[in-house]
Parts: C-alpha cells; structure tokens; sequence
C-alpha cells in the first residue's frame, strides 16, 4: 500500500504532498509549534519535519507496538501514545521528544484520542469488564481514576475536544450507524449534530473554533477500515454547511487523530493507493 501525507489548505482549497511512503502511515497530527507533523506506522512513531519532509524516528521507550491513537499535548511538552502491551492498547505520556513513558489508563484495553486544551485531561475510547462495547472516558494527564461519559448505548470513538474545552465531539452508532454527535465534558447534553445515510467518524473541530473536519464513509460500512473511497467533510461548530471538500481513497489511518495546522488554516490527512491500482 502507498501511503501520501498530504495538507489542505482551506483558503487556496488546493492540497500539496508532503511526504510519499511505499510502507502504511497513519494518523498525522500536528505539532502546536507548527513545524512538523506526528505519524505512526509498523507500530512505531515518526516525525515529519515540514522544512525537509522524511520519516524520523522517535524513542517511545519499550513501547514498540503502537497504534494509530497519539498526540502532543497543547504546550508541545508532552506526548500521549497508545500501545499495545499484555491485554491490549493502553495509555502512556512519555516528553515529546522521545523518552520515559509513564502509563496513565488505569485499565486496557484503552485508546487515546484528544488533549483537553489546558492539557490537563485525556479523552480516550475504551472497553471494560471484560465487555467488547467501546465507550468516551476522560482522565486527568497524572492518572487515576478515570470518568466514564458513555454508557453502552453504541460504539462511540473518536473524542476530540473543542477548542474552548467545553464539550467533547465524538461519533457513535447508537441510532444504526455511526453519526457524529457532541456533548458536554462531564457527559451532559449528548446530542447529534446532524442525521445523514453516511458512516461518519472521527470529528475534529480547528482550533479557531470555525471549524469541523469529519471523515465520511459509503453508506453500509461497518466499523472504519481501511482502503476505500472516502470524504472529508468540512462543516462549522454545529454541524451545518457540510460539504466534502476531498475524495479518494483511505479509511483507517486517514485521520484518526486531531490533524489541524495550530492556526486552523489547513489540515493534515493520509490518502492510500495499492500497488499497480
């Protein structure tokens, strides 16, 4: 499979490649200083330099079987990775330059997905009690206990908070298939943002707060795999004025985690193409 990194700026609506790999990549998310994204692939984590794009490892430590789940923390000091280990996934924060890890789920198996913005907190998916249903937790960066906001109504993944730390956006399959929908940080006010015959995942608001990016998948798929033709939908805070603004060919890996530019003016993404297509 040939990965493409690529950037979308909104202003221009033109795209350009970063990076071109033969092996998978996934997941990019942006560094807050701006000059470099984050992927992971073969279960190990890369840094892509902006000013001279190419694959960098970083030392995650004994974490070697990482998956698609990390991201840096809003002062850029701190990193939350999630990797596989005894169970299953789990949570650790390690400094973002690579070094010690220090585990934060209390359980697994668990899936880090956003940093509150005053990168206190940790939103993450998980599933407990032996249980395969995946529910929206919450915990503080130092551990301890976690808070569980979703209760078994569907698989809900995805959690990513708004910029003004108010509420979480997620996407959940409560209804039939999966639909993006938002609610308050202790769990409060759980609503959908919008009803469509699309499997829509992984919502990511800009930083600006203008903003939503949300994947779209054909309707009909089940779970977010990989290697089919998909949409990147733009709409604002509150789920109006939808509109794909890319389609190709990814799924999983495309952009499960927070992927916007520091500004809000562009956004990082993964397109997938097999050999010979």
């Amino acid at each position: 499979m040939r990965s493409s990194l690529e950037i979308h700026d909104l202003a221009s609506g033109k795209s350009r490649v970063v990076l071109q790999s033969d092996s998978v990549i996934e997941a990019p998310n942006w560094a807050p200083s701006g000059d470099h994204l984050l992927v992971n692939g073969g279960g190990r984590l890369f840094r892509v330099p902006l000013d001279a794009p190419r694959l960098v490892p970083l030392d995650t430590g004994h974490a070697m079987r990482l998956n698609n789940d990390h991201g840096i923390s809003p002062d850029g000091k701190w990193l939350a990775i999630s990797s596989h280990r005894g169970r299953g996934s789990e949570i650790f924060v390690m400094p973002a330059a690579g070094g010690t890890l220090r585990l934060v789920s209390p359980d697994s198996p668990s899936w880090w997905h956003g940093w509150s913005p005053d990168g206190k907190r940790l939103a993450y998916v998980a599933a407990r009690n032996e249980r395969r249903v995946i529910d929206v937790y919450t915990i503080g960066v130092e551990g301890g206990e976690e808070t569980r906001l979703t209760w078994g109504e569907g698989h809900c993944d995805g959690p990513d908070y708004s910029p003004d730390g108010a509420q979480i956006y997620y996407n959940c399959d409560r209804d039939g298939h999966a639909q993006i929908w938002v609610m308050g940080t202790d769990g409060s006010g759980q609503r959908k943002l919008f009803a469509d015959e699309y499997v829509n995942w992984f919502p990511h608001p800009s930083p600006c707060g203008r903003h939503l990016l949300y994947l779209a998948y054909p309707p009909g798929t089940t779970g977010h795999p990989a290697d089919l033709p998909v949409a990147l939908v733009l709409a604002d805070a509150q789920g109006g004025n939808r509109r794909r603004v890319l389609e190709f060919n990814g799924g999983q890996g495309t952009m499960n985690v927070p992927n916007w530019a520091p500004d809000g003016s562009a956004f990082a993404y993964v397109r997938y193409e097999a050999p010979g297509r």
